[in-house]
């Protein structure tokens, strides 16, 4: 049987997740404190302080929930678990700052100070408790502690893509027993199979069988089987399973999937039959709430400011040149569904739909203000009007022209799959230079890359870098006409 000291915390997963909700929240708690201590704020209870400090935590645990980040981290790199806890901060802190805004005389004393130093103190004293217990689990998993048996089964290229992600993540406390596949039983453990794995004191010296897997899943020395066979190997895969069911080891089937291009394939329960997709929504579920979270709280935060900047726009186009002041434009919205996107209007003429003919350099549509419009961007701020909506996101792929759409969906691989998501007002694309007119094909494929790299990998703290991108770099760009 394995030692007892490899799984000290396995039995108390659920009640080291509780504390660990019950640490933030205490630690937020706390950054309020050391604010109002710093500017002398009175403190007695009940009181605004306390008020402050249990609704943050409050909304902080909400959206932590909508974003897993007390789900299981073994995993999981630190800095991913740190991007996690700064995206659910800022969405946490702006909803406060909302409120805020909203509900109190911000002339009061100490009230500007107070949300200008809760912030970073917040974060800091979230972050540094998470790297202290990730330093604190690492040392201990060198010492033997709270590790994991793995088996690997199969001896293929996919076994070896995941003996070598094991044992390069040594954090994560997992340690390689060995392969196991009844194909290759008895043969030598190949010096290729080592090295790819990167471990030299494998328990078996040769490839086991599946007899032994079972025996050794079945008395206690395995936690955790990987298998990693071909989908050619489903059979086998069916009866090791129902073999592997009277042990306690947790069975994890890797699937065979690197011979296609996933877009954030995801798994579907119909009724007790599980699905994957390769071509999916990549945002939706609670990462959707979140998005759309970010989405009505910063929206509604830039409205506010922007409200006089876009009165005084509006103004000079409106003594500039005849017209409307606003511009809606036909686009296809997600799924491919039509949206009219709000603009300020920069030109003499309202072309729209297959009419459109895409801005060139010394335009003479383009009014004087407008030119300056385009130029900056700012022609796009009433597209958040858009966003309050649900038609578009603060970050995503940008709207292009119906005509746009229709003559480059047959010349660019996979280029409708940037309507899998809401198109935005700024996004990857944009931050990297790819903005403004695409009078070349190849322009145009280095936009949709750019759009589809976002889509596979979305992230809130991607969306925040790059909101924190757009605002020193992706306003102002030579190919904005």
């Amino acid at each position: 049987m394995k030692s007892n000291q490899s799984g000290m915390i396995k039995p108390y997963s659920s009640q080291f997740s509780f504390i660990a909700r019950v640490i933030d929240s205490l630690l937020i708690v706390v950054a309020v404190f050391i604010v109002a201590c710093i500017n002398d704020i009175d403190i007695s209870f009940p009181g605004n302080i306390w008020l402050a400090g249990i609704g943050g935590s409050l909304i902080f645990q909400l959206i932590a929930e909508f974003s897993s980040l007390y789900g299981s981290w073994r995993a999981g790199k630190l800095r991913t678990e740190i991007k996690q806890i700064i995206s659910c901060w800022v969405l946490a802190f702006l909803f406060c700052l909302a409120i805020t805004i909203l509900f109190v005389d911000l002339s009061l004393p100490n009230v500007s100070e107070f949300m200008l130093q809760w912030f970073p103190i917040g974060l800091v004293v979230l972050i540094s408790w998470r790297v202290t217990l990730r330093l604190f689990l690492r040392l201990i998993r060198r010492k033997g502690f709270n590790s994991r048996t793995a088996a690997i089964v199969g001896t293929g290229a996919l076994a070896q893509v995941v003996a070598n992600r094991l044992s390069k993540s040594e954090w994560t406390g997992y340690k390689i027993h060995g392969y196991f596949d009844d194909r290759q039983k008895d043969k030598a453990l190949t010096d290729v199979c080592r090295r790819s794995a990167g471990f030299d004191d494998v328990e078996c010296e040769s490839i086991g069988s599946f007899d032994s897997l079972v025996e050794k899943a079945e008395s206690g020395e395995l936690d955790c089987v990987f298998i990693a066979l071909p989908m050619r190997a489903e059979l086998r895969i069916s009866q090791l399973l129902d073999r592997l069911a009277n042990s306690t080891a947790t069975v994890y089937v890797v699937p065979d999937l690197f011979v296609f291009e996933l877009m954030h394939a995801r798994s579907l329960d119909l009724d007790g039959v599980p699905a994957v997709s390769l071509i999916g929504d990549p945002i939706n579920g609670w990462n959707g709430s979140l998005k759309r979270a970010e989405d009505i709280i910063l929206s509604t935060l830039i409205l506010s400011l922007i409200a006089l900047p876009m009165m005084l726009i509006a103004m000079a186009i409106k003594l500039t040149s005849k017209g409307p002041v606003f511009f809606k434009q036909l686009r296809y919205g997600m799924d491919g569904k039509s949206i009219h996107v709000w603009k300020f209007r920069s030109m003499s003429v309202m072309e729209n739909g297959d009419d459109f003919v895409q801005a060139t350099k010394g335009d003479a549509r383009i009014t004087p203000v407008g030119a300056f419009l385009r130029r900056t961007s700012l022609d796009e701020l009433p597209q958040f009007i858009n966003v309050l909506q649900g038609q578009m996101s603060i970050v995503g792929p940008r709207p292009h022209a119906v005509s746009h759409n229709e003559e480059f969906r047959g010349k660019i691989k996979g280029y409708m799959r940037r309507h899998k998501i809401k198109p935005g007002i700024t996004g990857w694309a944009q931050v990297n230079g790819w903005r403004g007119e695409t009078d070349t094909l190849e322009k145009m494929e280095k936009r949709v890359e750019h759009d589809i790299q976002y889509i596979q990998a979305w992230s809130l703290w991607w969306d925040l870098k790059i909101i924190f991108s757009t605002v020193f770099k992706g306003f102002i760009n030579p190919n904005a006409y």
